[in-house]
């Protein structure tokens, strides 16, 4: 197994022999074996063990192990501790999806403050194998039936070629001590159960299981680079805009596609929803209908989607108070400046002149709100805000992001948008404030 694994690094991953590498070391057979095999390569790594407390005395025993491993290897190690089950009931999490989060929020810490360029997992073929039969349960697209990366950014699983069978025997046959995890002979965990009960049967069926199954993640992978090939198209023809209110879309280039709601689905698969039926309504929905996930939602608006990040759209009710010695306001929107005039030149939506002496400090800006109400500039009468953002054809998500400034309520202007008619700045007017938004 060395021969092949030196092999297998010299052709495949040449670039971990000359950088600094953090290998992820549990105690059990398979991160134990690969610190062994990068040993023999005289590859340059560290240890990083997480102790997750979810197994008693048992867990600190195989933090001892580790270290222990780390002298007899003569590497740096790094342990440590975490209280896995408050963070799962703080962020509701499973137990798995918490030691994940946080065994690699971790090891980012590591890599970034002491300059690690990789972190080996020992991930293998027979893990490969379940993770594909736990997707195809589960319900996937063709993406989760694709296999482990061995490298996915700077995440690199030299063993993902090698077997538990081909594991085990190098770890025997150079006398290889290592931990054993009680909890893997547990059913409780889906993983557990197909190793246990599910994969033993297929490998009855066809002793060449694991050649088969990399045969067919060849094939998927293969397939997987024509859908992504062609998705890269209908995006390429489909995004109108990117901007900090999100990307919008062209509901015409769905619809010229043979399967709407394939494409739809492989584009927006990796942001939460769920209802995909819903997303597919969208294309023939009025505007302002919207398809929400628990991260992200979609909305309909004239002849487009929108997709927003809900996590960076919370509209609060904060608002920004500007005395008049102040000369520029850094906001969301951008910076304001306020700079005196001595003539009205260059008005423009991100340029507005206004009477100063018509002005009460501190002027404030906020958010538009129902009942707000002005005096569109060049206009005589009232217009609800609410009817002008409509007539403008914004959409929902421009909406909701429309900041007015205002003196006692009043509002002066509609930022980037309009002016109010009774604080414009006129001919004779004696202290012009220019107020521009960068």
């Amino acid at each position: 197994m060395l021969k092949i694994f030196k092999k297998h690094i010299d052709t495949n991953l040449v670039f971990l022999r000359e950088t600094r590498l953090l290998i992820a070391v549990s105690g059990g057979i398979d991160s134990v074996v690969l610190s062994y095999l990068c040993k023999e390569l005289e590859l340059d790594f560290a240890l990083a063990h997480c102790n997750f407390n979810l197994r008693g005395e048992e867990s600190n025993a195989d933090e001892e192990f580790v270290l222990e491993l780390a002298e007899e290897l003569d590497v740096e190690v790094f342990i440590q501790n975490f209280d896995t089950q408050t963070y799962a009931d703080e962020h509701k999490r499973s137990i798995q999806m918490a030691a994940r989060e946080l065994r690699y929020d971790w090891f980012k810490e590591l890599e970034e403050q002491l300059n690690y360029d990789y972190i080996l997992t020992a991930h293998h073929a027979d893990d490969n194998l379940e993770t594909f039969l736990i997707n195809f349960t589960r319900g996937t697209g063709l993406n989760g039936l694709t296999g482990i990366p061995e490298v996915n950014d700077n995440i690199v699983r030299p063993l993902l070629q090698f077997s538990r069978e081909q594991i085990e025997a190098y770890a025997k046959e150079n006398s290889i001590k290592w931990r054993e995890d009680s909890s893997n002979s547990s059913r409780k965990y889906l993983r557990n159960k197909l190793r246990h009960e599910v994969v033993p049967i297929l490998k009855e069926i066809n002793p060449q299981l694991l050649n088969s199954f990399q045969s067919t993640l060849i094939n998927l992978n293969d397939t997987a680079d024509i859908v992504e090939e062609s998705l890269n198209a209908v995006a390429k023809r489909a995004i109108t805009n990117i901007d900090d209110n999100g990307v919008t879309y062209k509901v015409s280039e769905f619809k010229k596609v043979n399967n709407p709601k394939a494409y739809l689905f492989e584009m927006f698969k990796d942001f939460g929803f769920t209802e995909w039926n819903d997303v597919v309504d969208l294309l023939d929905a009025q505007s302002g209908k919207q398809v929400l996930s628990n991260t992200h939602r979609l909305i309909k608006h004239r002849e487009f989607l929108i997709l927003t990040d809900l996590r960076h759209s919370e509209h609060s009710d904060e608002s920004f108070f500007i005395n008049d010695k102040v000369s520029e306001v850094k906001t969301p929107l951008g910076i304001l400046f306020f700079d005196e005039a001595e003539a009205i030149v260059n008005s423009s939506k991100s340029i507005v002149f206004v009477d100063r002496d018509k002005l009460s400090f501190p002027l404030e800006l906020r958010l538009w709100k129902e009942g707000d109400v002005f005096r569109p500039l060049g206009m005589k009468g009232k217009k609800k805000i609410s009817k002008y953002l409509k007539d403008e054809k914004l959409s929902l998500v421009e909406k909701e992001n429309t900041w007015v400034l205002t003196s006692e309520g009043n509002i002066i202007w509609v930022v980037g948008m309009r002016a109010d008619e009774c604080f414009r700045a006129k001919d004779k007017t004696e202290d012009i404030l220019k107020i521009e938004l960068k």
